[in-house]
């Protein structure tokens, strides 16, 4: 399967699952084992002014096939609070 593919299932099936609406996708990895995990941001909750929305940041892990397998909320955020990064 093709990375856009992978992606495009692990938002569909995650926003189908929760009922939410996508904010994001924030990074998709190859797992060394087989499959794949793809880091998504839904919105929790709106408000107003966006910047105060609460974004749920989910881990979904699919099988070679492109099969949602599993998937786990790693953190609520505002939208407005800037991730810290290291490389």
């Amino acid at each position: 399967m093709e990375l856009k593919e992978i992606i495009e299932r692990a938002k569909k099936e995650l926003q189908a699952m929760m009922n939410l609406e996508l904010s994001s996708v924030t990074g998709v990895y190859k797992i060394e084992d087989g499959g794949w995990k793809v880091k998504i941001e839904l919105i929790e909750r709106k408000a107003i002014p966006d910047a105060q929305d609460l974004l749920g940041m989910y881990e979904v892990q699919l099988n070679d096939d492109g099969h949602v397998i599993g998937f786990d909320r790693k953190k609520v955020r505002r939208r407005m609070d800037v991730e810290e990064t290291s490389e």
